[in-house]
């Protein structure tokens, strides 16, 4: 009979899978008479996989943590992933995969963007159904439809939020006056002076870490392209990289973590304090990732070639640098200028030949 743990309210029922395993699941409800039938339901499953070799109907929920317990370990967006999924979860618990239909998709779309969510996040949400949905098909074969398959939605043009460098001291500063989260002035600093995504800097090891050289090695699993690679150091993101070195000499010497907390364990999210000091020093709509784009934006103000603005940022696809070109009007009215130059040169080319002929 279906049972309630202390922690929570839903029915859930155990049972004895085709294997001889045991099973402990939530119903998904906390009605009584329910869940007596959901489990009455799942037990006949049982019997008809083990005496007809039929296969079992599958949930969400098992899709979901088989997904995050398996393949999602190894990604570089696993924290984007189990935010996705809790968005998930409202609408589909307890849903069995097999009745999932296009309909499913679109109710699930229209409510998203009723609560005023982005297309983009939107489309991480979905992204990560289908992405478990066909995994468990080739993986796990299971016979289980797809329907977020070509459901992914249009995009506005990516969105591209710089800081000046007055803002940017403002923030660093503001970033210091909190004694809890003093790494994250660090954090912004790097991020600035570098370009370094946030996961490559809450993830960076001493051991990749090169004050001889001035330089951070990136090897492929740190990568979003998934490449080696290496980010040169300046003085201040040299001094940011020393900030941390020191914090680790006097609290947590042993810790393989540039950004680690006083035990030694990595840092794993700075949104709170980043978010904390952006309104203290009155910098708003303002995210790690746009500390990102503040650098590309100032090299590319600075007369920084895009190509050699793409190579620091490792972006794989040119095209992706060339939303900062605008930044960069100057090389605009020098290839203005050298059509005037070119003009000026073709109308005294003309008078010349005019005289000739006149001659």
């Amino acid at each position: 009979m279906p049972y309630k743990r202390k922690d929570s309210p839903i029915w859930w029922a155990s049972f004895v899978d085709a294997s001889g395993c045991r099973i402990r699941r939530s119903t998904g409800t906390e009605d009584r008479k329910e869940a007596i039938a959901i489990e009455a339901r799942w037990k006949l499953e049982v019997h008809r996989q083990k005496h007809w070799e039929e296969q079992p109907a599958r949930t969400f929920g098992e899709l979901i943590l088989a997904y995050l317990d398996g393949p999602s370990r190894e990604k570089r967006s696993r924290e984007r992933d189990e935010y996705s999924a809790k968005r998930l979860y409202p609408m589909f618990q307890g849903r069995e995969l097999g009745s999932l239909t296009a309909a499913d998709v679109r109710a699930y779309i229209a409510s998203r963007r009723r609560d005023g969510v982005a297309s983009a996040t939107i489309n991480k949400e979905i992204g990560l159904f289908r992405a478990a949905l066909n995994w468990a098909r080739r993986e796990l074969e299971w016979n289980v439809p797809n329907p977020f398959t070509g459901r992914k939605l249009k995009e506005p043009e990516g969105r591209i939020r710089w800081i000046t460098r007055e803002e940017a001291a403002r923030l660093i500063e503001a970033a210091r006056s909190e004694p809890k989260a003093l790494h994250v002035a660090d954090f912004i600093r790097l991020g600035l002076h570098t370009g370094m995504r946030k996961g490559e800097m809450l993830g960076l090891e001493w051991s990749r870490v090169d004050l001889g050289a001035n330089l951070v090695y990136l090897g492929s699993v740190n990568q979003k392209n998934g490449k080696l690679g290496s980010v040169p150091l300046n003085s201040q993101a040299r001094e940011a990289i020393l900030s941390r070195a020191r914090f680790r000499a006097s609290r947590c010497p042993g810790s393989p973590w540039v950004f680690a907390h006083e035990d030694g364990t990595r840092i794993g999210s700075i949104r709170t304090a980043f978010d904390g000091a952006c309104k203290r020093a009155g910098v708003h709509d303002f995210h790690p990732h746009d500390l990102r784009h503040t650098c590309a934006a100032w090299l590319v103000q600075a007369g920084v070639s895009i190509r050699e603005v793409a190579e620091l940022l490792r972006h794989s696809d040119i095209r992706v640098t060339m939303r900062y070109a605008h930044l960069s009007p100057e090389n605009v009215r020098a290839a203005v200028k050298v059509l005037e130059e070119n003009r000026s040169r073709f109308g005294h080319a003309v008078a010349l030949n005019d005289l000739e002929n006149t001659g």
